[in-house]
């Protein structure tokens, strides 16, 4: 599929996220807050001074939430699916795995001990293969 598909909110998420986490908009974002420090006693520390910082820091910060959020849930739930297609298609799989996700955090705890049980097992016939190779 090509990037170009998607709402615009989408393709705009997307742009953003990848956008702010590159090292050039930290740094003009250190010099923002730089700038601004340095302007303080051009304007005697003013209330107004403070509200302008704090009010473009909040609101950025609360758009950024939910385009990054946005941007996390859509490559979660692909990741997911690729899981479930590896899942489905690999021989001696179990297929009752696939969306886990959905289960509640009881059916979760349930199936995690499941398998750190079969990971204990795994490692026991691990080292005692270990061990009859030393002796």
């Amino acid at each position: 599929m090509d990037n170009k598909h998607g709402s615009v909110f989408t393709r705009f998420s997307r742009l953003a996220a990848h956008t702010a986490g590159k090292p050039i908009v930290f740094f003009v974002a250190v010099a923002t807050i730089a700038v601004w420090g340095i302007s303080g006693p051009l304007f005697d520390f003013s209330n107004t001074w403070q509200l302008v910082v704090n009010s473009l820091t909040t609101i950025v910060t609360f758009l950024m939430v939910f385009l990054i959020q946005n941007t996390q849930n859509r490559d979660t739930e692909a990741m997911q699916i690729k899981l479930d297609e590896l899942i489905r298609s690999t021989k001696g799989t179990r297929e009752e795995v696939m969306n886990l996700e959905e289960l509640d955090e009881r059916e979760l705890d349930k199936v995690r001990e499941e398998y750190l049980k079969l990971a204990e097992v795994a490692r026991s016939e691990l080292l005692g293969r270990q061990y009859r190779r030393k002796e």
